[in-house]
């Protein structure tokens, strides 16, 4: 019988057959955490009387959650993991230098891998045809201690794409369109698969933004062929020798299959307070909604080329936001930054207005660096609106695409891009 990507990743790196319902013990080839998750996994560690780390040199630390920290309790987090990541001799990327997932995909993850981090939206690196998952603090320490983890392989969810998107449509629309589709717990513990005609017109900073959003449908992982777009992206970056083509065989087995044609996809947006309570952004109800702030970041969409849409968008429109209303521009990483600066772009978005801050997750956090006042509106390009995401639970978060959180800040209302494009 033939195998799923996640089957055929895992079969490969045990270097047996297995499929899907079948629990393993595999060798991990990345894993890293950050503050938020790394010290309850140090912890972990000293309590099953261990000094050292299994791979030191597969192991990375990052500050991006509060970056710079915003508080003491944090900073003595910071110093703490700073002596773990010297002591044990494993990679440490500190403030400023970016979200983990943005650097781990960029530099790092290669088609084929196991990857696992304190942090679920670990599954980005999904879109190099990886199979990377979050796990929990616990679970980290154990692997951090012996390299290795357990794991059920998952039964997938096929999304066959067909077609291109249209002008002002973008990867965001299509995962958001596909969580409200399914809900929020309808791909749970699933692989969510993506393949068919229409990948080839996804580049990888699109791929990278589905597959880091299949969590909030409840998947384990969200997984694109690496074909010749990744090969070209690691060509890019100077990673070919690490490119190999993984794909789903024809007769692989899924436990669901859904067609998707990428034309019919509209803008679309997240509102208040679930991912999957998704509609059109050209929907009467949201006709009327006024912004406060827009958000311009994260690991879903803080990427050279997102904020390329959004320079753009604003030099098309006069370089202005609306009166009234701010926007916070995070690049995901200092790579991100310095390109952005050397090309002009973070020029345009300050002209227009925008508060430029440090490489990191910021706001999408909800510890710093644009938390909401009581009542007021955001909309991001991140990939959560919780209740409080944005640091107040008296605010409401919308998500969409960059390209509609900069024709909602210009027009001071949740708009449609094609109206600023």
């Amino acid at each position: 019988m033939g195998m799923t990507l996640t089957e055929k990743i895992i079969s490969q790196s045990l270097g047996r057959s297995v499929s899907a319902g079948d629990y393993v013990i595999a060798d991990i080839d990345k894993m890293y955490i950050h503050e938020g998750s790394g010290p309850l996994a140090i912890k972990q560690i000293e309590n099953i009387g261990m000094d050292h780390i299994a791979k030191p040199e597969a192991t990375f630390v990052f500050f991006d959650h509060s970056a710079p920290s915003p508080i003491s309790s944090i900073s003595n987090t910071q110093k703490s993991l700073r002596d773990f990541a010297r002591r044990t001799g494993c990679h440490l990327f500190d403030i400023g230098d970016g979200i983990c997932h943005e650097i781990m995909s960029a530099h790092y993850i290669n088609p084929g891998d196991i990857v696992i981090a304190g942090d679920s939206h670990t599954c980005t690196g999904g879109a190099l045809c990886a199979f990377a998952t979050g796990m929990g603090s616990t679970d980290m320490g154990i692997a951090l201690a012996y390299g290795q983890t357990w794991l059920r392989v998952p039964e997938t969810f096929k999304f066959e794409l067909s077609g291109r998107f249209s002008k002002g449509v973008y990867a965001k629309d299509l995962i958001l369109h596909i969580i409200g589709m399914i809900g929020s717990d309808g791909a749970t513990y699933k692989s969510m698969e993506f393949v068919g005609d229409g990948i080839k017109y996804i580049d990888i900073h699109e791929r990278l933004t589905v597959s880091n959003m299949v969590v909030e449908a409840g998947a384990k992982v969200g997984l694109f062929p690496s074909d010749e777009v990744t090969e070209k992206y690691m060509r890019d970056r100077d990673r070919e020798d690490k490119f190999k083509e993984i794909k789903p065989d024809n007769d692989a087995k899924y436990e669901k299959e859904y067609n998707i044609d990428l034309s019919k996809i509209e803008p679309t947006v997240s509102c208040p307070h679930f991912v999957d309570n998704t509609c059109p952004v050209s929907d009467e109800r949201l006709s009327n909604i006024k912004v406060d702030q827009g958000f311009l970041g994260s690991c879903t969409n803080g990427r050279l080329e997102d904020l390329i849409i959004a320079a753009d968008i604003l030099e098309k429109n006069g370089c202005k936001i609306h009166e009234g209303v701010r926007l916070i521009v995070n690049p995901a990483s200092r790579e991100i930054y310095n390109k952005a600066m050397e090309q002009g772009i973070l020029m345009t978005l300050s002209k227009a207005g925008a508060s430029i801050n440090t490489p990191g997750c910021g706001v999408c956090a909800g510890g710093h660096q644009g938390v909401l006042a009581d009542g007021e509106v955001a909309i991001g390009c991140n990939n959560r609106n919780f209740k409080g995401r944005f640091g107040n639970p008296e605010s409401f978060v919308y998500l969409g695409s960059p390209a509609t959180v900069i024709a909602s800040v210009i027009k001071g209302k949740i708009a449609e891009p094609r109206e600023v494009l």
